[in-house]
C-alpha cells in the first residue's frame, strides 16, 4: 500500500504538460523556434542537421535520415511543404504522424502553424502565447517608421545571395511595416551569372531602391563592392532573426527599429 501512496503521490506531483507532451521532431529550424515560443521545446526529441538545439540529428527537410527517424519512436513528425506528401510518407515509420507545414509565403501562415501546432500537440489551452505573438507584431510594426521607402531585401553579398520578393514572409512583413518593396519576381530571385539579374549592383540599378537591407550581421568586402549608379542606404541586419518564418522574428523587429536612424 505504501508503494501504490508513494506512486500516485509522485504521479500527481508531476506537471501535466509533460505527462501530455508528445514526443516531436521538427525538421526545419524554423518550426523548432516555433515550437519554443509556443512552450514546447521540452517535447522535441530530435532535429534537422541545420538546428540550433543540441539533439540527435534527423537530417533535412529534403533528406530526412529514416533510420534516425524510426529509432527516436516520436509521436509527431513537423516538416515544410518543401518535401512533396508521397515522398514523406515512404520516409515515415509506421506508427508516427506527420504534418507538411506552411510558413514561407506570408506572415498569416506564422500564425496557422502555431494555431495547427498546438492543435496536433493537445495543447489549445495555450492560445495566449498566439495572442502574444500577435500583439507584440503589432506594436513592433507601428513603432517603425518607414516612411514609404523603397526597399530590398538581399540575403547575403557572398556566396549565392536571393532577393525576397513577392509571396514571401519577409516581403509581407516590410510591407506591413510601410517599406515600398520593389522587387517585383514572385517567391525569391537568385542572383548569380547565368540568371536574369547577375550581381547585387545590376539588381540595385534595376529597382533603384532608396535602402537594401542586407540579412547578415555585418558588411564583408563583397558588399563594399556595391557600386549602384545612384545614392543607396545599405543596411546589415542580423539575417539569424529574419531567415526563419516564426516568432523569432521580434527579436529581427526589434533590431530594425534600433536602425531607424541610418534611414531617416
Amino acid at each position: 500500500m505504501r508503494v501504490i501512496v508513494l506512486s500516485l503521490l509522485f504521479l500527481f506531483s508531476v506537471p501535466l504538460q509533460a505527462l501530455e507532451c508528445p514526443r516531436i521532431i521538427s525538421q526545419s529550424p524554423y518550426i523548432t523556434h516555433t515550437l519554443i515560443w509556443l512552450g514546447l521545446e521540452e517535447c522535441i526529441v530530435g532535429v534537422s542537421r541545420y538546428d540550433m538545439l543540441d539533439l540527435p540529428r534527423t537530417g533535412g527537410i529534403l533528406d530526412p535520415d529514416k533510420d534516425a527517424l524510426d529509432s527516436l519512436m516520436a509521436d509527431i513528425i513537423l516538416t515544410a511543404n518543401w518535401i512533396s506528401e508521397a515522398d514523406m510518407q515512404k520516409l515515415t515509420p509506421e506508427g508516427i504522424r506527420f504534418y507538411r507545414l506552411n510558413g514561407f509565403d506570408s506572415m498569416d501562415q506564422i500564425i496557422e502553424n502555431m494555431n495547427l501546432i498546438l492543435k496536433l500537440t493537445g495543447q489549445q489551452a495555450s492560445t495566449d502565447k498566439i495572442s502574444l505573438f500577435q500583439k507584440n507584431l503589432n506594436r513592433q510594426i507601428q513603432e517603425i517608421h518607414a516612411n514609404n521607402q523603397k526597399a530590398l531585401l538581399i540575403s547575403s553579398c557572398s556566396g549565392s545571395p536571393y532577393s525576397f520578393g513577392k509571396r514571401t514572409w519577409l516581403y509581407d512583413l516590410f510591407t506591413r511595416i510601410g517599406f515600398n518593396m520593389v522587387e517585383t519576381h514572385t517567391k525569391i530571385r537568385h542572383i548569380k551569372p547565368g540568371y536574369e539579374i547577375d550581381e547585387l549592383t545590376s539588381l540595385i540599378n534595376t529597382f533603384k531602391p532608396h535602402i537594401v537591407f542586407i540579412l547578415e550581421r555585418k558588411l564583408n568586402s563583397k558588399c563594399n563592392l556595391i557600386l549602384p549608379k545612384l545614392p543607396v542606404k545599405i543596411i546589415t541586419m542580423d539575417g539569424r532573426n529574419f531567415l526563419h518564418p516564426a516568432p523569432v522574428l521580434l527579436t529581427g523587429l526589434n533590431e530594425l527599429n534600433a536602425k531607424q536612424w541610418q534611414w531617416h
